[in-house]
Formats: C-alpha cells, structure tokens, sequence
C-alpha cells in the first residue's frame, strides 16, 4: 500500500471477474477520492490509478452524481465506453482473470485532500519505482 493512502478512513475494495457484472461487484461510495485497479494472478500488480472530484477555489467540493461508484463503473476507458463493459472485454483480451479494486475518499467531511492531488502522488511512486504509468492509465 502506498503510504499517502494509509491515512484515509473510508475505504474498502472488492474483486471483479469477467463473469460478473461491475455494477453489482462495486461497493465504492458516492464520495469522492481515489481508485486503483490490480490485476490479480500469480502476482499483483497496480494496472490503474483513476480518481473522481474537483476541488473548487472556494474549498468546495464539485462531486458528479455517483462518486467513486459511478466513476468506476460508467467512467469511460478503452474506446469511449464504460468500464462496466470495457473492462471485461479488455480483461479477456489481456487474459486477466482477477481485479481487485481498492478505493478510498479523500475528501469528506472529516478529511479534505484533493482527489487528483492523491492520485498524481500515487501515479508518481509509480513512476519512480518502475519509469513509467500502470498499463491502463493512458496518461496522466
């Protein structure tokens, strides 16, 4: 676990396959914060870093309707479609039989950082551990 997560209280994950439906499986709020998606096999590794929320400049929180759940689930990725049908397809593709997602608010009534803030230093830690994104964050 990346250590600028570890102070996040309200967090969970849950594990997808192909064979299940992204809408029943996902149990992330409707806050906002942030989502890392791991292909799960022989070994386990980080393929997403996403995030949902904007901070406005009065400190206020801009949310879509659905937070984090709707972010995973309807977000698009790969070919302008939402996950909950791109990402089997490209599970299949890529033959991963397991994800597990791990998600976490980072900005609620108790804790206020900026979702992409948390986000950018995660995608960081990656980059400097490893010279590049995970597979799936097409840029950041």
């Amino acid at each position: 676990m990346y250590k600028e997560l570890k102070k996040f209280k309200v967090t969970n994950q849950f594990s997808f396959t192909v064979e299940d439906s992204l809408a029943e499986v996902c149990n992330a709020s409707e806050g906002s914060g942030v989502f890392l998606v791991y292909s799960v096999g022989d070994e386990k590794e980080l393929i997403m870093v996403g995030s949902t929320g904007t901070v406005q400049n009065n400190g206020t929180l801009k949310i879509k309707n659905g937070g984090l759940n709707d972010k995973i689930v309807e977000g698009h990725q790969f070919a302008k479609t939402g996950r909950k049908y791109s990402w089997p397809a490209q599970m299949k593709i890529e033959d991963i039989s397991t994800l597990e997602v791990v998600w976490y608010e980072t900005f609620n009534d108790k804790t206020k950082v900026i979702p992409t803030f948390v986000e950018g230093q995660v995608l960081q830690n990656f980059l400097d551990e490893n010279g590049r994104l995970p597979k799936w964050n097409v840029a950041f």
